[in-house]
């Protein structure tokens, strides 16, 4: 592949047309090509695996997507955004089932009652390839494993992996999309000074699923993400275009190492998720539990992105998260929206380019990496808790006076641009106001109570009041 330039204006800037190598079909990497697609540049997309739209789907490797706000304006940038929207299942906000099997309603914004969507990974995957198919500028190459690749010089080699047929390819630019393992980090990791982490965590997953009723209809109200938060694990369900619930149940390993036959199965639905038994089925969750080994969840933190202006990684490659935030994909594809205003503004100056997209993005991706973390917490266990459902209500109403100055950390994550690092200051500067006014509020009430104490009261209970006011004012 030679290298081919074409000069048009962009922004007042000569932006030369590129031969770009994106290195993973998934859905970032195939909305990536649609994106530099339609720049103009060409784009060879190199995928391992066959092609999806015509394979089988591998269950219990999936994890249902949700499509928030920043996957949608990637989306719409390509004018898909509609298409996915149509086939998306909106969710409300949260249903959490109790160990009586009573639901509660959380909604995610009671305010202007915006939502998430439930999509099928394959589906969008379909749609997106289909979609940059299109394009004479967009070659898709299937079964393509790279081997090796010498970012510096843009070459590039792949083994075929049923024929282990061999073959090599340049590039202007490389942009790796090849996931959490990806073979294009590997490559920059070898070079001296790389920051990388690799965390594993305790907890696994595992998919189930509900299937629809005999009358075909969902087996539970389908605009919601269900959940059964039981402290230290939890179980999700998602709604499917089909009328089936993808379940997927979170927990530790030696809780998934516990339970070996169909018995002991049994007694932990019993006790945990009675009411998921009729509703899966016995011999369907005996069946699909025991099918496959729990999977492992993985956090990838790393920089820079770039290697001068020759290679890039985005999406799981660069910041690969737990899916507990339901940012994953929507942090991969605002990426590529990220990456084309990059492209707009500085037009040909790709190492320019490349090198602020790595500046400015990884402590946002370190930022949604570690709220990833933070919400599986949330959803398992605090979502029941008094003092949460308070601070969300509290939240709620600050959002609803001041909707431009108070924006609670979920709007601001999942229905806002706002960078991920933002909204973590933003968090933390909620928190501050919150304190110093329940800190007033305590110190404006002590004191009154020691004034009617002094008026009122005893010496003894002056006293006493008194002590407790300078112990909270950490004076004494």
């Amino acid at each position: 592949m030679t290298a081919k330039y074409k000069q048009t204006s962009t922004n007042g800037l000569q932006a030369r047309k590129l031969n770009v190598a994106v290195v993973g079909g998934g859905l970032v990497g195939s909305l990536l090509a649609l994106h530099l697609g339609k720049k103009g540049h060409e784009v060879e997309l190199y995928e391992f695996r066959e092609d999806i739209r015509t394979a089988e789907l591998v269950i219990g490797r999936s994890i249902n997507l949700a499509l928030s706000a920043r996957g949608r304006k990637a989306l719409a940038e390509v004018g898909l955004e509609d298409a996915l929207l149509k086939h998306g299942i909106p969710m409300k906000g949260r249903m959490l089932h109790d160990l009586k099997g009573n639901r509660k309603f959380v909604p995610y914004d009671a305010n202007t009652n915006q939502c998430i969507y439930s999509v099928g990974r394959k589906h969008l995957n379909e749609v997106l390839l289909d979609a940059a198919e299109k394009y004479p500028n967009i070659h898709l190459n299937f079964n393509k494993k790279l081997v090796k690749a010498n970012l510096d010089e843009g070459s590039l080699n792949f083994i075929d992996p049923l024929t282990e047929e061999t073959s090599q390819a340049n590039a202007d630019l490389i942009v790796g999309c090849d996931g959490a393992y990806s073979a294009v980090r590997k490559e920059i990791i070898k070079r001296p000074g790389y920051d990388f982490s690799q965390t594993y965590i305790e907890h696994g997953y595992l998919e189930l699923c509900i299937p629809p009723t005999k009358e075909g209809e969902f087996a539970m109200p389908h605009n919601y993400l269900h959940i059964w938060p039981r402290g230290k694990f939890m179980m999700i369900a998602l709604p499917n275009q089909d009328r089936t619930w993808t379940v997927t149940l979170f927990m530790p390993f030696e809780n998934f190492s516990s339970i070996k036959c169909d018995q002991e199965l049994m007694s932990f639905f019993q006790q945990y998720f009675p009411d998921a038994i009729d509703l899966i089925g016995r011999e369907r969750l005996i069946k699909d539990f025991f099918k496959i080994r729990p999977q492992t969840l993985v956090m990838i933190k790393c920089k820079p992105f770039n290697v001068g202006g020759k290679a890039l990684i985005i999406g799981d490659a660069a910041h690969a998260m737990v899916p507990f935030y339901g940012q994953g994909m929507n942090a991969g594809f605002e990426d590529c929206t990220v990456l084309t205003d990059l492209f707009n503004r500085y037009g040909g100056d790709v190492e320019r380019v490349l090198a602020e997209f790595s500046e400015s993005r990884w402590e946002d991706a370190h930022s949604i990496c570690d709220l990833a973390m933070y919400n599986y917490v949330e959803m398992r266990d605090l979502v029941t808790k008094r003092s949460y459902l308070y601070r969300k209500k509290l939240d709620e109403l600050l959002f609803w006076l001041m909707p431009n100055t108070w924006v609670p950390l979920y709007n601001s994550i999942s229905f806002s641009h706002m960078r991920y690092s933002r909204c973590i200051a933003n968090r933390k500067w909620q928190d501050m106001i919150l304190t110093r006014v329940l800190y007033f509020s305590s110190v404006t009430t002590a004191a009154a109570i020691a004034v009617i104490c002094y008026k009122y009261g005893s010496k003894d209970q002056l006293e006493q009041f008194t002590t407790s006011l300078l112990k909270l004012v950490n004076l004494k």
